[in-house]
């Protein structure tokens, strides 16, 4: 399989580069592309590639310009941190989306719809892109504040930024607050990503979902991996994996 990405942050492209390799070490990346222009000057020639990743915001404007100078006929896969309505637009007009920080869970089933529909022709509307980046726009991400939690014989609102970290235990989510207080939350964990600022919140890995106030230190680990000390302490180790490395320090560091 040939790709292009479409990305301008480096740290972002390689991480991406890194993960589609590890899922299926035939992909062949084409070209990483970090600009409108540049994209466009690339494109513009043709391109004999199978998927395109491509992110929204570039350094010299959206992605969404690329499509108002060439035509692209290339399936789609938008890697986006917008919101939750721009996203329902997005999955209309592409293979799928990939929500940031990119779970590699995910990309491998965007990959998997990609090869399902290999034989079906999936060209770009520049015309539904408008309107995709018409409601991106005017849109703004309302993140939930609370979730509504049972302390013994009462229900309490929880506010979210004083959770410090949830993670699955037995499969029932449980939040743990900076207090060291634990509460169930009645809700998958993918919800509550949806639901929450990922600017303060990271999903460290499948179980694992961390308030940035929660990390203390980040020490390395073997063969490429993390390992975060937070507040309140864990009862185990939680690992970050060596795909996701690069960019959760990257989201610390902004």
């Amino acid at each position: 399989m040939k790709v292009i990405i479409v990305e301008d942050e480096i740290l972002a492209s390689e991480n991406l580069s890194y993960m589609l390799k590890e899922i299926n070490s035939d992909i062949e990346i084409l070209a990483v592309l970090d600009s409108v222009k540049s994209s466009i000057k690339y494109l513009e020639k043709g391109n004999n590639a199978d998927l395109i990743f491509m992110d929204i915001h570039l350094a010299d404007g959206t992605s969404f310009e690329i499509f108002e100078q060439v035509k692209i006929k290339t399936p789609l896969i938008f890697t986006t941190a917008y919101d939750q309505y721009a996203i329902k637009a997005f999955k209309l007009n592409s293979i799928d989306y990939i929500l940031k920080p990119i779970d590699e869970e995910e990309l491998e089933n965007a990959i998997n719809k990609y090869l399902e529909l290999a034989e079906v022709s999936i060209p770009a509307d520049n015309i539904q892109l408008e309107n995709v980046l018409k409601l991106l726009n005017s849109e703004k991400k309302s993140f939930k504040s609370t979730f509504l939690v049972q302390s013994r014989d009462e229900l309490i609102p929880l506010k979210i930024s004083e959770i410090a970290y949830f993670y699955i235990e037995v499969g029932i989510i449980k939040a743990i607050t900076l207090d060291n207080k634990s509460f169930i939350i009645n809700e998958k964990l993918e919800s509550i990503v949806e639901d929450i600022d990922t600017s303060k919140f990271y999903r460290v890995n499948r179980q694992f979902v961390v308030n940035r106030e929660a990390v203390l230190k980040i020490k390395f680990y073997f063969n490429g991996k993390l390992v975060l000390k937070t507040t309140p302490p864990f009862k185990e180790q939680i690992i970050v994996s060596k795909a996701k490395a690069t960019e959760f320090k990257n989201w610390m560091n902004n």
